[in-house]
C-alpha cells in the first residue's frame, strides 16, 4: 500500500518552531503498534484519508478519485440492522463497492468500509451489548472484509452512550461494550491485520454517567486512529451563522465556542488518547443561511460581513446540485418531517453556484468575510440573500498546519466528490508537506 510522509523540510509556523510533525505507527495492520510511546519524526507515515459516499457514485464514480493524493480511502455507509449477524448494503453498494475496493488496491491505497453514520448507527448500542451479541457482530464485520477483500473497518457509531438520531438504541454501557466488542474483533482470526479506525465526536465518548470519559487510552490499543468530525459544527439548527469547521473557538465569545479542532484534540488528547493516533476530520462542504442585508452587512451600502450574523430559519436556501427538497413526510423512527432542502453546498456547488471562481476565491458581486479566529470563510450574495459558511484553500492550509504543529496523525476528508480540481486536497496535503513514497 502506498505510504505518504511529511517531507523532511516540511514547514513549520513561527509560532511553533519546535512542534512535532504527524507521529508513530498511522495506518498500523496491528493492535500493538497502534500503542506507541507517542514519539514522532518527519519519516513516519501520515493518514490522508476521504470519505467515498456511494449514493454519489453515478456522478462520481470511484475512478474520479485522486488516488494518489490518499493513503486510505473508506466507503461509505453499511448500516447496522435490528438482527446482530446482518450489516445493510443498498443494492446500489453491493455493485459499487467492489469497483470502490478494486480501484484502491490498483492504486494501493487501502480500502475500508464505514459502517453506521447518523442514520445507521441505530442498532450499535445492541449489537455490542453482551458477549453473544458482540460475537455475532464480529462475525457479521468479518464476513463482509472477507466478502469484499477489504483492509480495514471503520466504526461511525453517532453515538456510544448518547443519542443522536432520536430512535437510536441507547446504554449507559455503550462505551464500554463498544471497547470490548473491538477487543474482540482485534483477537478474531485476521482481525490484527485489519487497519480499524473510528469516527469520532470534539468530545471523547461517554461514560456510564452520560459525560465524557476522562481516560480512554485503552481504545488506542484497539484503533488505529480516531477521525475527529471537526464539522457541523454550526449549521441550520444552530441561532446565528456560524463556522461550519472551526480550527479555533478559544478566540470566540463564550456564547460562540460551540468546539473546534483545538478544544477538541485538548478533550481527546485530556483523557490520554495519543494526538498521532488522532485524525482530523475536515469538510469540503459549507452550509447555507438566508440572511437580510441588513443583519450580514456591517452597515447599508457596504460590503463589510459582520460575524455571527442571524438569519431566517424558516427559509433554509436550497445547496447545490447535489441537494433537493425532501418531501415531508416520516423519518425511520416514524417521527414526522417537514422535509425541504439541506442547504449544503459542497465546494465544487460553490463554483457551480457563482460564488466562488474556477480559482477557489470569491467571484465578482459576492461579498467574502475569513474570520481569524475560526480560520473559515463566508460568501455572501447580497441579491439572493444566501451566506454559505464553508472551508476554501487558505482554511485547509491552516487546517494542515495545526496537523503538523498539533502531532496529528493526519486528516479525513468528507467527501471525496465535494472538492473542485483539488483546491482543497492540494492545499491540506501541500501545508503538511507530504510526500509519496513506497507505493
Amino acid at each position: 500500500m502506498c505510504s505518504l510522509r511529511p517531507a523532511s523540510s516540511s514547514a513549520v509556523s513561527s509560532t511553533s518552531s519546535s512542534a512535532p510533525v504527524a507521529g508513530a505507527n498511522k495506518g498500523s495492520t496491528s493492535p500493538s503498534s497502534s500503542s506507541s510511546n507517542g514519539s514522532s519524526d518527519a519519516n513516519d507515515d501520515i493518514v490522508a484519508m476521504t470519505w467515498y459516499a456511494g449514493w454519489h457514485g453515478d456522478d462520481f464514480p470511484p475512478s474520479n478519485m485522486s488516488w494518489s493524493k490518499y493513503s486510505v480511502a473508506t466507503y461509505a455507509f453499511a448500516t447496522t440492522t435490528p438482527d446482530v449477524n446482518t450489516l445493510s448494503l443498498a443494492a446500489s453498494d453491493e455493485q459499487l463497492l467492489p469497483q470502490f475496493v478494486s480501484m484502491a488496491h490498483q492504486n494501493n491505497v487501502k480500502a475500508m468500509l464505514t459502517i453506521g453514520g447518523w442514520s445507521g448507527s441505530q442498532y450499535f448500542s445492541t449489537a455490542v451489548a453482551t458477549a453473544d451479541n458482540r460475537t455475532a457482530f464480529v462475525n457479521a464485520v468479518m464476513g463482509l472484509v472477507s466478502q469484499y477483500s477489504l483492509d480495514g473497518v471503520d466504526f461511525d457509531w453517532e453515538y456510544p452512550g448518547k443519542q443522536g438520531l432520536g430512535c437510536n438504541t441507547i446504554s449507559g454501557d455503550d462505551s464500554q461494550n463498544f471497547l470490548s466488542f473491538l477487543q474482540a474483533l482485534r483477537a478474531a482470526p485476521g482481525g490484527q491485520n485489519l487497519t480499524v479506525s473510528a469516527a469520532v465526536g470534539l468530545t471523547p465518548f461517554a461514560g456510564s454517567d452520560g459525560s465524557p470519559m476522562t481516560n480512554v487510552s485503552a481504545f488506542a490499543d484497539v484503533l488505529d486512529f480516531v477521525e475527529m468530525m471537526n464539522y457541523d459544527v454550526w449549521g441550520s439548527w444552530s441561532t446565528s451563522v456560524g463556522p461550519n469547521a472551526p480550527l479555533n473557538d478559544t478566540c470566540a465569545s463564550g456564547a460562540d465556542q460551540q468546539g473546534s479542532a483545538v478544544s477538541g484534540v485538548k478533550a481527546w488528547t485530556d483523557a490520554e488518547f495519543p494526538a498521532h493516533q488522532i485524525v482530523l476530520g475536515v469538510a469540503s462542504y459549507g452550509h447555507s443561511f438566508q440572511v437580510s442585508q441588513s443583519d450580514a452587512l456591517a452597515s447599508s451600502g457596504s460590503n463589510t460581513l459582520v460575524p455571527y450574523p442571524s438569519f431566517d430559519a424558516s427559509e433554509q436556501p436550497l445547496g447545490d446540485s447535489w441537494d433537493s427538497v425532501a418531501p415531508a413526510g416520516v423519518d425511520q423512527c416514524g417521527n414526522p418531517t417537514s422535509g425541504g432542502p439541506s442547504g449544503i453546498f459542497d465546494f465544487w456547488g460553490l463554483v457551480q453556484g457563482g460564488f466562488l471562481t474556477n480559482n477557489g476565491t470569491a467571484a465578482s458581486g459576492i461579498d467574502f468575510r475569513y474570520d481569524n479566529c475560526s480560520q473559515t470563510p463566508y460568501v455572501y450574495n447580497p441579491t439572493t440573500g444566501v451566506m454559505v459558511s464553508y472551508d476554501d484553500a487558505q482554511s485547509f492550509a491552516a487546517k494542515g498546519q495545526f496537523i503538523n504543529d498539533a502531532g496529528l496523525g493526519g486528516f479525513a476528508m468528507w467527501e471525496a466528490g465535494g472538492d473542485f480540481n483539488d483546491i482543497l486536497l492540494d492545499s491540506i496535503t501541500n501545508a503538511i508537506g507530504i510526500e509519496e513514497v513506497g507505493c
